[in-house]
């Protein structure tokens, strides 16, 4: 059985992480093979970085589509918490994977605007921040992602996702 790209997309301060770490868990412990492409923290390995401006935005998508299929290719599933603003960017990650499951964390605005664990929002607001998807930026939330979750919290999210990757190759 190959592997898969389980894009997990939503605006900034979503829970996306929360809930790629609750799905690498689960899917470890049933004996998948897992790696988390963080889409901030690719984005922080990346030399030069890439700039956040729509050239910018679209060269990394790009690439963290590419890396994700490179993993999933490999029998991995490529766990991508990643904002991915725009559903091109998206449908050229599914086009890209060998599997593909889009997940849509659809954590209200003024929910995230509260938690801004890194002060994004805030920054946005002063002006010093110029492209915040949600913000100053537009998010395309997907029209019919094959799982929506309410927060990084769900586990029901997570059980239906398990469940459409199915059950690990063997000696995975």
């Amino acid at each position: 059985m190959t592997g898969a790209v389980v894009w997990i997309t939503g605006l900034p301060s979503s829970g996306k992480s929360t809930l790629a770490g609750r799905l690498a868990v689960a899917l470890r412990e049933r004996g998948w093979a897992c790696c988390v492409l963080d889409g901030d923290a690719v984005r922080d390995a990346l030399v030069p970085p890439p700039g956040y401006d729509e050239g910018g935005r679209r060269a990394f998508y790009e690439t963290l589509a590419r890396l994700a299929a490179l993993v999933a290719a490999q029998g991995t599933i490529a766990v991508v918490p990643a904002t991915a603003n725009r559903a091109e960017h998206r449908a050229r990650a599914r086009a890209l994977a060998p599997r593909f499951v889009e997940v849509h964390v659809g954590t209200p605005l003024e929910v995230c605007r509260a938690r801004d664990p890194k002060g994004l929002y805030a920054r946005a607001g002063r002006g010093e921040l110029a492209a915040l998807p949600g913000a100053t930026e537009p998010f395309e939330a997907p029209r019919s992602p094959d799982v929506r979750a309410e927060g990084g919290e769900d586990e029901r999210a997570v059980a239906e996702i398990v469940a459409r990757l199915g059950p690990a190759p063997r000696g995975g």
